[in-house]
């Protein structure tokens, strides 16, 4: 998968696409991909680097969802048990099964909870990942070593899936150019054309790295932007009101010292009402998360002092090992793109509002796909194609996507070792080291990053900067701030030897990737 092809896709493409979806996160993508299996004629455009906002900042987690089960949102859960399954299914290099423990320090605990997850187990039926049960004291502290021993009385453990967000969202688009699709990052839709009549029939989009501006025809033009949803419905009608309430979410990124068992920490309730997780990810341990409402969304969003201090002070709580700050590799924030009830936008906590997706077509024709979470990115891109494809007037075609596997599919990866989260790319990435063995470099002893996956991200992933690859391609920002910052030239070097860039091109890239990354860094 690379860029250049699909700008000469684009530019040797005759007549309008059958279908413009706007959006790299994980819902465009999984509606492109949905467009494009279905043999469709489908063009993604992504203003930035695919899932540069909401959809690489998750918790890392493919769940069913617990704490709807407690809201009472059966529909939701069922939905997301169900997409759960097939995520596995799809892509088993990336996600995986993980072991959940509540841990009781209330005698009530044990009985709630437990019948709880049993409910949860009920529902996923033969899609179960694993049985729930009770734990004794002892069993409790074999699966979480470093859990907080006073006053506790036992767990009950349940079983839910985890992935890569970010290496999930790059696999998504080489899927959908296998599927014949057209990707272009990095290609800012910055308006939406009409024909006479209004409808809407194409967009206006600016290449980011060249300036060149395009109009391009579509039958039908899919909003799939997630938090900037409300921005692109103005370009159609600037009088709409607002449909999002967006909520950040932050995160704190500890050594693995903390937690070293291979067992996660689920806290369903803090004293403060939250849901809070301590999570094993790629040898750290990532605790999150908050649910603090925002302004409007950004592409950066910088976390609240008053959240990092909540996470590390109830990680505190709930360890033998007390992090203090200085202990925090990196921090994340992401907004979610909550729908709100039309009808009344400002009430409730968002913490409560509902993670169902919504579809919606204007009256001009621009179809909208809201809200929704990445476990159910797939059920949501079905039904966006069944009521898109009737729009466009193009022939109707049953989803094909349930079964089909995502690029890198390989059902034993974990056998590629440093390189199992590529999947059945890992023997080309292994070849390759074969063929240069310098390119086996460890970049720094911090990260598990080597050389050769700078390259092969530029050939066959679509990065085009040094924060594409250290932020989403390998997911050192995420792991370590500090030493992502202080690697950052030697992948420029390796990018311009790569792409033919210049020194001053190299510069620019560290400049802009340590200015980005400084927001990672525990604030001291």
């Amino acid at each position: 998968m690379q860029r250049d092809a699909g700008q000469q896709a684009l530019n040797a493409h005759d007549g309008p696409w059958d279908f413009i979806v706007i959006g790299g996160g994980a819902t465009g993508l999984g509606t492109a991909i949905e467009a494009a299996a279905r043999g469709y004629d489908t063009l993604l455009l992504e203003q930035h680097d695919f899932a540069k906002a909401t959809s690489s900042r998750s918790t890392k987690l493919v769940h069913g969802g617990v704490r709807y089960l407690q809201q009472g949102n059966i529909s939701l859960v069922l939905e997301a048990l169900k997409e759960r399954g097939r995520l596995q299914k799809n892509a088993p290099h990336l996600v995986h099964n993980l072991a959940f423990v509540v841990p009781n320090y209330d005698w009530w605990e044990g009985p709630f909870y437990g019948i709880g997850m049993k409910v949860y187990d009920m529902l996923a039926g033969r899609q179960n990942f694993g049985r729930s049960k009770h734990l004794s004291l002892d069993e409790t502290l074999e699966h979480l070593p470093t859990i907080e021993p006073k006053g506790l009385r036992g767990g009950v453990i349940y079983y839910d899936g985890q992935f890569d967000d970010a290496r999930l969202a790059v696999n998504m688009a080489q899927t959908f150019v296998e599927q014949g699709g057209t990707a272009l990052n990095y290609m800012k839709v910055t308006d939406l054309l009409k024909a006479d009549d209004g409808y809407v029939n194409g967009v206006v989009a600016e290449c980011q790295e060249t300036g060149t501006t395009m109009n391009i025809e579509a039958r039908a033009v899919i909003n799939a932007t997630g938090i900037f949803t409300d921005s692109i419905r103005k370009m159609d009608d600037p009088t709409v009101s607002d449909t999002l309430r967006p909520a950040q979410g932050t995160h704190i990124v500890l050594d693995r010292s903390f937690l070293p068992g291979e067992a996660a920490i689920m806290i369903p309730k803090t004293d403060d009402g939250r849901v809070l997780f301590a999570i094993p990810w790629n040898d750290r341990v990532v605790v999150g998360t908050t649910d603090e409402e925002v302004d409007g969304p950004e592409m950066e969003p910088v976390p609240m002092q008053k959240e990092l201090d909540f996470l590390v002070e109830h990680a505190g709580r709930y360890l033998t090992k007390d992090p203090t700050p200085d202990d925090v590799l990196s921090v994340f924030a992401g907004i979610r793109p909550l729908v709100t009830d039309p009808t009344n936008p400002g009430s409730g906590d968002t913490s409560e509002i509902s993670r169902d997706h919504v579809l919606h077509i204007s009256n001009n024709g621009l179809v909208t796909i809201s809200g929704g979470k990445w476990t159910t990115y797939r059920q949501m891109a079905e039904d966006t194609i069944d009521q898109a494809a009737t729009l466009a007037n193009v022939e109707e075609r049953p989803s094909v996507t349930a079964d089909l596997h995502i690029h890198g599919w390989h059902e034993h990866a974990e056998q590629f070792g440093d390189f199992s989260k590529y999947g059945s790319d890992a023997p080309a990435l292994k070849g390759l080291v074969r063929e240069t063995p310098e390119l086996n470099e460890q970049l720094d002893e911090r990260l598990p990053v080597r050389a050769v996956q700078v390259i092969w991200g530029v050939r066959h992933e679509m990065a085009r900067s040094v924060e594409d690859i250290l932020s989403r391609r390998t997911r050192s920002l995420l792991l370590d701030a500090q030493a992502s910052i202080d690697i950052a030239p030697k992948v420029a070097e390796l990018m311009a030897d790569e792409m033919g860039h210049d020194q001053a091109w190299q510069e620019e890239q560290v400049e802009a990737f340590t200015e980005v990354a400084n927001g990672y860094k525990m604030p001291t």
